[in-house]
């Protein structure tokens, strides 16, 4: 089970954007209009060969716009994971009294929205990419990218998305839970509970930011940490030798 995209959720989708795209030297490969439907509008920027997603709302009253509420502003949104058989995966979690949210089933793509109060932190989905997807190729089809989002992978300056932080009142119950629906032994990253999966981790910590239950923050493997820190610091967003901040998340800079 790999993890294959990561999305913010931001007030202002052009100013999130151009903070994440400057700072991490990334390029938007798609804008999906199908989200629409959701009431927001979105961006997709290859990050390696996974994904970040920046929604916005465009209209009142949407999912996404009462969680900015909630969370006091811009933050991280949904975890999506790649699998080879989302369909096996569903009826697994679903097994354990897992409401979902939404699902979509096509030939070339099934995918899992899971219950954000039922699997707390973020909104989890999984998803396969149908018989053309391959979760162990790092560049293999990804639908919800656009059909060519390969030509837009820049790596000079940011190489890879490594970890997902998920904080709560309570790290220890909220790590167990996301073991259980992942199916996933529970192991420890830096002392704290932690899920590896096949390219990265998710870990579980307290809430420190006062902003409850949620993605606090996200680990990136730099190709040039010097540029990183330098646009991060000349766009105000640098908030030590290590971390930047984006979209209300913490961005730490790790070491391969």
């Amino acid at each position: 089970m790999r993890l294959r995209q990561f999305v913010f959720v931001a007030e202002d989708l052009k100013s999130a954007v151009v903070d994440i795209g400057a700072t991490l030297g990334l390029s938007v490969c798609h804008n999906d209009p199908n989200v629409g439907a959701f009431g927001l509008h979105n961006a997709l920027l290859p990050i390696g060969g996974d994904l970040i997603e920046v929604v916005a709302p465009i209209r009142d009253g949407t999912t996404a716009g009462r969680y900015l509420q909630r969370r006091q502003g811009d933050g991280g949104y949904m975890i999506i994971l790649e699998c080879a058989d989302a369909l096996v995966e569903r009826q697994r979690i679903s097994a354990l009294g897992i409401r979902d949210i939404w699902r979509h089933d096509a030939d070339d793509c099934h995918a899992t929205h899971f219950h954000p109060a039922d699997v707390p932190g973020a909104i989890l989905s999984i998803d396969d990419m149908g018989p053309e997807g391959d979760p162990a190729s790092e560049l293999s089809r990804w639908k919800w990218a656009g059909p060519n989002w390969q030509a837009f992978v820049q790596t000079n300056v940011t190489k890879a998305l490594t970890a997902v932080e998920i904080q709560s009142g309570d790290p220890d119950a909220t790590a167990a839970r996301w073991a259980q629906v992942l199916d996933r032994p529970l192991g420890s990253v830096d002392g704290k509970p932690a899920i590896e999966l096949d390219n990265a981790h998710i870990r579980f910590d307290f809430d420190t930011d006062g902003r409850g239950v949620g993605i606090g923050a996200i680990d990136i493997l730099p190709a040039d940490r010097d540029n990183i820190m330098a646009m991060a610091a000349k766009r105000g967003l640098r908030r030590s030798d290590n971390q930047i901040m984006l979209c209300g998340v913490r961005v730490n800079l790790v070491s391969p």
